[in-house]
C-alpha cells in the first residue's frame, strides 16, 4: 500500500469513528479504541476503558449531530503508528441547544495485526479572532 492509500485508510477510520458518534453507535467506536485509551480536551485529561466510553457516549445532554473535516494530515513515524491531525467543524446539541464549534484534533492510531486502534485523541477549540 502506498503512502496516499495509507493516509486515506486513516482518514476513513477517523470518519467512521466520528460517524459512530453521530449515529449513537458506541459499540462501533469501542471496536476502534484500545483499552484503555486516552483523551485530552478542554475538559481535561482522561484515560477510559470501553465501558467508560459507552457511558460518556450515552449522555444525551451533549451529543454530536454532524461534523465536517477541514485540512487533514497524517504522519507515519513507523509502519505501525499513524498520527492524524485535522480541523473539524462540529454541530452539536448541548442541553437541548444547537451549537457549532470549530476545533483542531489529533488522533494516534497503532496497528495491531491487521487492525488499527486509536490509542489517544486530543482536541483544541479554535480561539476566537483577536478583537
Amino acid at each position: 500500500m502506498n503512502y496516499v492509500q495509507r493516509q486515506q485508510e486513516i482518514e476513513r477510520l477517523e470518519t467512521a469513528f466520528w460517524q459512530s458518534m453521530v449515529d449513537g453507535k458506541a459499540k462501533i467506536a469501542t471496536g476502534m479504541l484500545t483499552e484503555p485509551a486516552l483523551m485530552v480536551s478542554g475538559h481535561g485529561t482522561m484515560a477510559f476503558d470501553h465501558a467508560g466510553y459507552e457511558k460518556m457516549a450515552a449522555d444525551d445532554r451533549h451529543r454530536l449531530t454532524g461534523y465536517r473535516f477541514g485540512k487533514f494530515d497524517v504522519l507515519f513515524p513507523t509502519d505501525d503508528v499513524a498520527v492524524a491531525s485535522y480541523a473539524v467543524t462540529q454541530d452539536m446539541e448541548s442541553d437541548g441547544k444547537a451549537m457549532k464549534q470549530q476545533a483542531f484534533d489529533s488522533s494516534t492510531w497503532v496497528r495491531f495485526g491487521d487492525d488499527w486502534k486509536c490509542v489517544a485523541h486530543t482536541e483544541s477549540l479554535q480561539a476566537p479572532p483577536p478583537a
